[in-house]
């Protein structure tokens, strides 16, 4: 899962205490679209023409050592589209977008409710 531009900054911007908007449970958002375009760093959206952020649901973000754990819960009226990409958003809309990763997860219908959960591990 790689790292846009915008969301190193940002992590460069938050280990020296520069002003940043955080990815906490009032501020991070999945996001999941349609396009199909391939990972760029310099990406600063979701690609596609259909495209939904959700809130986190209760508990989230959580750390565990190094792990992050996002969550979000898409309910039958939401991002009823293909999914074929998504990321991490720190507003829901604008923001600065931490990563994007470029797959095919499904098509989702209004008869569907579907839980994502994002899972990021920081390593050396």
């Amino acid at each position: 899962m790689p790292l846009v531009t915008a969301g190193a900054t940002l992590i460069a911007q938050a280990l020296i205490g520069e002003t940043y908007t955080a990815y906490n449970s009032s501020n991070a958002f999945i996001g999941v679209g349609d396009g199909t375009a391939s990972f760029s760093a310099s990406h600063t959206d979701l690609q596609g023409t259909n495209k939904v952020r959700k809130g986190m649901e209760s508990g989230y973000p959580q750390r565990s050592a190094n792990q992050l754990t996002f969550q979000a819960l898409f309910g039958t009226s939401e991002a009823n589209f293909t999914w074929n990409e998504w990321g991490i958003f720190n507003a829901s809309t604008g923001g600065t977008m931490l990563n994007r990763k470029v797959e095919s997860l499904g098509t989702k219908n209004s008869s569907q409710t579907w839980r994502v959960t994002v899972t990021i591990t920081i390593s050396a």
